[in-house]
């Protein structure tokens, strides 16, 4: 198998300047060894939905092709990793089903990695996942400098293996991320999974001036912050959007939005006590960053849902814990929605709210927005006499 070759050519068209520092790392290192199986997107011949498992070593040529592509590579669904999956199984993709691990796509990794301005001295704490931006982290530093931490256990013994195997040895230790991290003080903290909150631990953990890099759960943000003098730390949000998945607890990711809550069956069928004609056409929130984001600011913890009929009427649906919800329907992509809203709050009239913002100011303030993060790790975001806090 040529990976070299693939390898140098993925870092030729990821890297724009070939003397960055990340062209070698790239070029050098075998992603194939942390990726030798994953599940990708399929759908069936009925129209099903599926997760499909595909095995490297059943076809070299389809392995390097994928797996030394700017991509992201899926490696765990719900509870099962694709290394434990048998030949051609097939997952129903939905709910229950979720991506719970992958290989992030390189040029991901390589802008978090940028944000956090590593140096020749930086001692990193890094996620790990399928280990392959730990391997880039040592061939860039050396694996001395490099700290790996993952909630599965598997995980972290399959990465030892393929780090050794790759010709590295850092630090790499189970560990839920919200909690306590591995002792040691860390210049760098970057997190390729998202969280809800900064962990006042990372705070604890960061060095004076480090630095730390992560995104907000449930948005497109990208916080890069660097620690003060009081215990806090002040930063930005990056330019560039990101999505990551949410940092586990446990085996799986807790049940935060069950397939049947109650305010489902009452949004999908119930009149509601306010129907109105929105004022701008359907929009599915996940598909954009900066609404989503300013959103999930604003109103924590929505719950969006979509549907396509047969004829191609699109009904969106938010769900909310406290009993709110609200469905939109249309029958054409540039249509005017109707809206059913019930509950104590109207989900859809805050998302029009910030759809009026944006059209008015041509952006949202969320853009660019300075954070200053509090020692107990409540983060303010603020611009232009705007502000929101995630405590």
């Amino acid at each position: 198998m040529d990976w070299e070759s693939a390898a140098r050519r993925l870092a030729a068209n990821t890297v724009i300047r070939p003397e960055s520092r990340w062209c070698q790392p790239l070029a050098t290192t075998p992603r194939h060894l942390f990726v030798p199986r994953w599940w990708t997107k399929t759908t069936s011949s009925g129209g099903e939905e599926l997760w499909e498992l595909r095995d490297g070593a059943s076809d070299n040529e389809a392995w390097l092709r994928d797996v030394y592509s700017d991509t992201t590579l899926v490696t765990r669904i719900g509870t099962l990793h694709a290394d434990h999956a048998e030949v051609g199984q097939t997952l129903t993709r939905g709910r229950k089903q979720r991506s719970t691990s992958s290989s992030t796509l390189p040029a991901l990794i390589l802008m978090m990695y940028r944000a956090a301005w590593i140096t020749d001295t930086s001692r990193l704490l890094v996620t790990c996942g399928s280990g392959y931006g730990t391997a880039l982290a040592c061939a860039r530093l050396g694996e001395e400098q490099v700290t790996s931490v993952d909630i599965d256990p598997y995980l972290v013994q399959a990465a030892r293996k393929r780090l050794a195997e790759a010709g590295h040895h850092p630090r790499v230790e189970v560990c839920d991320l919200t909690g306590a991290l591995p002792e040691g003080s860390y210049d760098r903290i970057i997190s390729t999974v998202s969280v809800p909150a900064v962990p006042t631990s990372w705070l604890e953990a960061l060095a004076p001036g480090g630095r730390l890099v992560t995104t907000l759960a449930d948005t497109g943000l990208v916080i890069v912050a660097d620690k003060t003098s009081d215990g806090g730390a002040v930063g930005h949000v990056a330019p560039e959007a990101a999505g990551f998945m949410s940092a586990r607890h446990s085996e799986d990711y807790d049940d935060t939005f069950p397939e049947n809550p109650p305010a489902w069956q009452t949004a999908r069928h119930a009149e509601g006590e306010s129907i109105t004609t929105s004022r701008y056409p359907l929009t599915y929130v996940p598909d954009t960053w900066d609404v989503r984001s300013t959103l999930e600011l604003l109103v924590p913890g929505i719950d969006h849902r979509q549907h396509t009929a047969d004829n191609g009427t699109r009904t969106v649906y938010m769900l909310h814990a406290d009993g709110s919800w609200a469905r939109a329907t249309a029958e054409g992509r540039r249509d005017s929605p109707t809206v059913h809203q019930g509950g104590p709050r109207r989900l859809w009239d805050e998302l029009d709210r910030i759809r009026t913002w944006l059209a008015v100011d041509g952006d949202l303030p969320i853009r660019g927005a300075t954070v200053t993060i509090t020692p107990d790790g409540a983060a303010t975001f603020s611009r232009r006499g705007w502000s929101a806090t995630i405590a």
